[in-house]
């Protein structure tokens, strides 16, 4: 049995999680100076290498959203649509891909079928989220209009998740209906787009950087330019999401993606950007399915997302390798929230609720190895994988954190102006 399909229930009657190693300590002691910032998938991180563990992940988390590209001012108030969860036991969730625990053998999410018996309640599973910007605008007019887009959760980075909590977009959720959500890592609480967190709840958080084929390029990838090396032409995929790519472009040039850059910083890396799209060098522009192309082999590296590469091993012989950049790496969180016409709120908190319990955290995490933002998982972990427990993209270490970055807050007219030239430059 691989370690991603362990369940640490049938090892133990009662699982209770111990007290916090120095590490997960050192992230509930924050720093709450840098409120102007989006401290959080995009966020602050000035000096990183002098920083470590508290100082990143206080950031991370703690951030205000951006005005959607095109999108103006607020919506008109919207009522959330009736909640039929009493007499309909259902629930939508909608969500990456590879981002839940899978039991390949039974085809089924072993997590979510404990759920599903333990409350009543039937879930239906969806992966379909390619990109934050994707589903945004493929459901932008119903979220508008407070209708029911199919989906009770859904699962968004943070700085989507600022923008349609700013835009009104999703239900204000019941803490009483969730009283596991107190395990919710200090770090993360009282994030600046969604104060208290009142309107969504933190899903898991992770890393953007390189990944290669390792017997198609044994010599790895040390830094962004790599990817530019001729025997790659053609080869190469890069994420349609823009903080994650561009952040990455401008840390390769040298810029302190945390400080005080702007359109000249921008616009120079959107230039190399457009460059290798021309020439061939970049293959696709892609969301969650870059992995896709690894997989067939049309892409041989890539700008990824950390988990990713491990599930991608996992159940593809271990054929890659996932690395930060040595001009640095870029840190994220995403989020589970309830739009405006769902009709199961109170089963979705269940659910929610029941994430946050540090015994089923850990096994979640086990599988998707990304950052688990729940107190008491780490040492959950330990009675499922000793090995994970001490695994950096699950419970990062300040030797880890000394090269990521979290990009700076943009202005809402940054924000447009980006995406719109981002957007352009990749052929949308």
């Amino acid at each position: 049995m691989s370690r991603r399909h362990t369940d640490p229930r049938q090892n133990s009657a009662a699982l209770r999680p111990g007290p916090q190693d120095p590490a997960v300590q050192a992230l509930v002691r924050l720093s709450r100076t840098a409120s102007g910032s989006r401290l959080s998938r995009r966020s602050l991180l000035a000096g990183a290498g002098g920083l470590g563990l508290a100082s990143l992940l206080a950031a991370c988390g703690t951030g205000g959203g951006t005005t959607p590209s095109g999108g103006g001012g607020e919506s008109a108030a919207l009522s959330a649509a009736q909640d039929l969860s009493d007499s309909e036991k259902t629930l939508r969730w909608s969500n990456w891909t590879l981002y839940l625990d899978y039991d390949d053998e039974a085809g089924t999410y072993p997590t979510l079928e404990a759920f599903k018996e333990q409350s009543g309640i039937d879930v239906s599973y969806t992966e379909d989220i390619d990109s934050n910007d994707s589903y945004f605008g493929k459901y932008q007019s119903q979220l508008s209009g407070g209708q029911d887009i199919g989906a009770d959760i859904i699962t968004l980075t943070d700085w989507m998740a600022a923008r349609l909590i700013r835009l009104g977009y999703v239900q204000e959720l019941d803490s009483a209906n969730m009283p596991n959500t107190a395990n919710l890592l200090e770090n993360y609480r009282n994030v600046e787009w969604d104060s208290g967190r009142s309107r969504s709840m933190t899903w898991q958080g992770g890393f953007t950087g390189l990944a290669w084929n390792k017997q198609e390029v044994p010599q790895g990838l040390k830094t962004l330019d790599d990817l530019w090396k001729p025997e790659l032409k053609g080869r190469v995929v890069v994420l349609d999401e823009m903080l994650d790519t561009m952040g990455l472009l401008m840390m390769a040039d040298g810029v302190d993606i945390a400080g005080d850059w702007g359109d000249d910083e921008f616009d120079n890396a959107l230039e190399t950007l457009k460059g290798h799209i021309a020439s061939g060098q970049i293959r696709q522009v892609k969301g969650n399915s870059y992995k896709e192309d690894l997989i067939s082999g049309d892409a041989l590296a890539v700008i990824g997302w950390s988990g990713d590469i491990t599930q991608l091993n996992f159940e593809n012989g271990d054929r890659w390798q996932f690395g930060l950049p040595e001009s640095g790496g870029d840190m994220w969180a995403d989020n589970m929230m309830v739009p405006m016409g769902a009709t199961h709120k109170k089963n979705a908190e269940a659910l929610i609720d029941y994430y946050y319990d540090p015994a089923v955290a850990a096994e979640v995490a086990a599988y998707v190895n990304y950052i688990c933002p729940v107190e008491g998982a780490r040492e959950e972990m330990e009675k499922i994988d000793p090995e994970l427990a001490e695994d950096p993209l699950i419970f990062p270490t300040d030797e880890y954190l000394e090269n990521v970055q979290i990009i700076r807050s943009l202005t809402p007219e940054e924000d447009t102006r980006y995406n719109q030239a981002f957007q352009q430059a990749i052929g949308n």
